[in-house]
């Protein structure tokens, strides 16, 4: 019997998480990506959207599912041989500027625990009660912690599912395509010729028009700039069981093990698709870190990430299959959230293409509300 084909362009976060389950449900996957700028592997993120004070329910229950989904993906990294897992639950502190401010977020999070109960215990900390947990933390700003936060490595958590879906028959090409459309047929022309597949998952982010142009579609997706910075605490300090801090603003601050700690990112909506270093906002990062967790103060910074985010004009992300052409199906707009509800969205494209029916309101996701035809 023929296996059924399944080319993939893009193997950040969703298109990893695709192809790991697909190549183990016995699919022939094909990957293609050109490994620059992808926000997956420059990422290093916080895995907690219960805290969040955003209003917009739809991106919320994404987010929501997105962190719930993270324990049985790491389940099934395990039942693969990953020990050195790519996510944990340390904790998150999320400050506010007032006790008033931190007290409305504690009771919106007791709330949402409700329904979410992986937020775990939740606490409202004055920064004499971060200190004790944290001597280093000379912040002057009240925290709520919720146990259930956590953190995780965008990069490692990319290189195992690669590694997992080769294993399992996946074949990856480090190379840019592009998509031909001749009589409804839609192909990718690689640098070995044009090749035609059962099913296309498009899956690179903010380079979404490259792609969908040539078949004469626009997405409204844009590109947006982010750099991270990554600091070596001296004699290898144990902080693998450290909170992350997500301060009052655009700055987290993510302790990983053995001293390694990275700071970011930046939202550059006018980088577009630049990667170079700007050394100013990495101090400035730096700096403003630094104001926190005194730790930090001259450090040298060891090397930095530089990504592009995909955003849409109404921050919503976005997947699903095109009912134009149904054997595409496709993701985009995750934006600075793409780590908590990338994996959930590559397994829900998969379960997708496998015929596995899920309870997920995925209609409120729809890609038709975002691609148009070009003129």
């Amino acid at each position: 019997m023929k296996k059924t084909s399944v080319a993939i362009i893009g193997a950040g976060i969703v298109g990893a998480t695709s192809a790991y389950y697909l190549a183990k449900s016995g699919y022939k996957v094909t990957i293609f990506d050109k490994e620059i700028g992808q926000a997956t592997s420059a990422a290093a993120g916080i895995i907690s959207p219960w805290l969040s004070q955003r209003r917009n329910q739809i991106w919320y229950r994404l987010a929501s599912d997105g962190a719930a989904f993270y324990p049985s993906l790491m389940q099934d990294l395990k039942e693969d041989g990953i020990t050195d897992l790519p996510y944990q639950q340390v904790g998150a502190l999320v400050f506010k500027k007032t006790p008033q401010q931190a007290e409305k977020l504690l009771s919106i999070a007791k709330k949402r625990r409700q329904e979410a109960p992986m937020i775990g215990e939740l606490e409202l900390l004055s920064p004499q009660g971060i200190q004790e947990k944290i001597p280093s933390w000379i912040g002057q700003e009240p925290a709520v912690f919720a146990s259930g936060g956590g953190r995780v490595d965008g990069a490692l958590l990319r290189k195992y599912l690669l590694e997992i879906a080769i294993r399992n028959g996946a074949i990856f090409y480090q190379e840019q395509v592009t998509l031909r459309r001749e009589e409804g047929t839609i192909s990718v022309v690689t640098k070995q010729g044009q090749n035609t597949f059962d099913h296309v998952i498009l899956s690179c982010g903010a380079w979404l028009n490259d792609l969908l142009n040539p078949i004469g579609l626009k997405a409204d997706v844009r590109p947006q700039k982010g750099q991270l910075i990554e600091l070596q605490l001296p004699n290898n300090l144990d902080t693998s069981s450290w909170p992350v801090f997500m301060l009052d603003g655009e700055i987290d601050i993510l302790p990983f093990a053995n001293g390694r700690i990275v700071i970011g990112a930046t939202h550059e909506n006018d980088g577009g698709f630049d990667l170079t270093p700007d050394h100013s906002l990495q101090e400035k990062m730096l700096h403003q870190a630094s104001q926190q967790l005194s730790i930090l103060k001259h450090l040298p910074i060891q090397q930095c990430r530089i990504g592009t985010r995909a955003y849409t004009s109404d921050f919503q992300p976005f997947f699903g299959t095109l009912s134009q052409f149904p054997q595409i199906s496709l993701a985009s707009g995750l934006g600075s959230s793409g780590l908590t509800s990338g994996a959930l969205i590559g397994k829900l494209l998969s379960d997708t293409i496998r015929g596995i029916s899920t309870d997920f309101p995925s209609d409120h996701y729809s890609p038709e509300n975002y691609i148009d035809t070009m003129c």
